[in-house]
């Protein structure tokens, strides 16, 4: 039918009919059907965090105290992946050549960059070997993913002389990032509806980030509203059989996107107030099956002052404890493995969800979400790096014929302790079974060493951990001022971030 030509009788009488049967419906239903395009008042989530990244102030001498510790390690942590290519080849500007005068700095590297690529090369850096700290509650994470986008900020505009920022103004927004991510975290699985941790991030970024860029209560609830918007990425990439390397730069690209979110809003982008409880297509509606967020306790700095670090070997968490039981064991078994009849892990629930795995790894990603590997190795070498989940040590035979005769089984202590919130353990005990009926110790570790109940004990350690992870990327006269500088918390404190920036810039790519 040509564009003029008129209708014939049947359509004439087709389009009456539809007309007929909107007036009878009006007809029906005096009151308006339609939906109200009122805006409500921003949703009471979105305020809360608002007004917590926009007012507070630390005053509690642990939290800012391990925020220090957390800042040395996780940078420490995206120095270390440096020394591994398939990190490498994430990094650097997003196009050949991209390249900011007097932008943000990529720790260990001649890049200057835009702050939202900078954000997700820091990001990428700090989370690729699965080293640096982690919260666990309903939902796990690792706050200090946050980093890479605060840093690269802080870094972005101080160092184009736009808005001066100290370490000690990054230890502050490090110490709300990690309130927002973690509170939201202790009662809300979004694990369980199959949505990453990193949604997390992505929040937690834009909220301080907003802050950081002078924004107020109106412009970081339009950042939140985005960011809780974007929705929330598969965790697909987690779990068998799809484990692979986006867990390692799936961070970076949330504390990425919490960057740019900032930065439109403080150029006027629109918010969504009721972007969490809008029916039908809001986030709890589309994405949270109906249920809304609970927080259980307002927010302060309750989460840096509980954080937990991976001190002494790259593990997914859920299994740190186990690998110490396995150290322990070593020179029990080391020479007997071939005696072996079995081995018993006893763990938690959440362990045995996420890192029981049996059958083929297939990449350093797969084998470092593996409990049955890392208590392998722990085993039979009595040490874990990340070099021992790259192919060359995981051709070694004796790994997999020691998975073979693996058994988990869940202990409900551990896992009603884990959940706790006045022990929150990450209990697990191995034990090895010979075929001579013999058997080692029951060994039970059931906080690992990077626990606040072990900070004594711990903080040392942390420290050697940072001082070898800046001998792996800078000149040893570096590596000694930064060392000296970060234990001493009050010229830290009152250090410029782009001084601080600088000593770990290198001159040549």
């Amino acid at each position: 039918m040509g564009q003029n030509e008129p209708l014939s009788n049947n359509a004439r009488g087709r389009v009456s009919n539809h007309l007929g049967n909107i007036a009878a419906a009006n007809s029906n239903n005096p009151m308006s059907s339609a939906a109200s395009n009122i805006r409500p008042a921003p949703d009471s989530v979105l305020v809360d965090i608002a007004e917590y990244a926009a007012g507070y102030v630390p005053d509690s001498a642990a939290a800012i105290d391990t925020a220090r510790y957390c800042f040395m390690d996780t940078l420490g942590c995206g120095l270390l992946a440096l020394r591994y290519p398939d990190c490498v080849k994430h990094l650097g500007p997003i196009v050949p050549g991209a390249l900011l005068p007097n932008g943000a700095r990529v720790p260990g590297t001649a890049w200057q960059l835009e702050p939202v690529h900078a954000a997700f090369n820091i990001g990428a850096m700090i989370r690729w070997l699965d080293f640096n700290d982690t919260w666990l509650a309903a939902e796990w994470g690792h706050p200090s993913d946050n980093l890479g986008g605060i840093l690269a900020l802080a870094d972005y505009l101080s160092h184009s002389g736009q808005q001066a920022f100290n370490v000690g103004d990054v230890l502050i927004a490090m110490i709300k990032a990690h309130e927002i991510q973690g509170i939201i975290a202790i009662e809300n699985s979004f694990n369980r509806a199959g949505l990453d941790h990193v949604l997390l991030v992505r929040v937690a970024t834009a909220a301080v980030a907003t802050a950081m860029l002078g924004g107020g209560r109106a412009q970081i609830v339009s950042a939140l509203s985005n960011a809780w918007s974007d929705g929330g990425s598969l965790r697909v990439y987690r779990h068998a059989p799809n484990t692979g390397a986006r867990k390692s730069w799936a961070a970076g690209d949330a504390t990425s996107r919490g960057v740019r979110l900032a930065l439109m809003a403080m150029q006027g982008e629109v918010g969504y107030p009721s972007a969490l409880t809008a029916k039908e297509w809001g986030f709890y509606d589309v994405l949270f099956g109906g249920k809304e967020l609970t927080l259980n306790r307002p927010f302060g700095s309750y989460v840096m002052e509980n954080i937990l670090f991976k001190i002494s070997f790259p593990a997914e968490f859920h299994a740190q404890t186990a690998v110490e039981c396995a150290f322990r064991l070593h020179g029990t078994v080391m020479n007997r493995l071939d005696e072996i009849e079995r081995v018993r892990i006893t763990t938690h629930e959440s362990a045995i969800r996420i890192i029981d795995k049996s059958g083929p790894l297939y990449n350093p990603a797969d084998r470092d979400h593996c409990l049955q590997y890392m208590t392998a190795i722990g085993l039979i070498f009595g040490r874990l790096s990340a070099d021992h989940y790259e192919d060359a040590v995981a051709a070694d035979p004796r790994i997999d014929a020691l998975r073979a005769k693996m058994e988990v089984v869940e202990e409900p202590r551990y896992s009603q302790e884990y959940l706790d919130p006045e022990k929150r353990s990450i209990a697990n005990a191995v034990q090895v079974f010979f075929k001579d009926g013999s058997a080692t110790e029951n060994v039970v570790v059931e906080y690992p060493i990077g626990h606040r109940r072990r900070r004594a004990e711990g903080m040392p350690l942390l420290v050697e951990k940072f001082a070898a992870n800046l001998a792996s990327s800078l000149a040893p006269p570096w590596c000694e001022r930064i060392v000296d500088l970060c234990l001493n918390l009050d010229a830290l404190q009152a250090t410029p971030i782009d001084r601080f920036m600088d000593m770990f810039t290198v001159h040549s790519a």
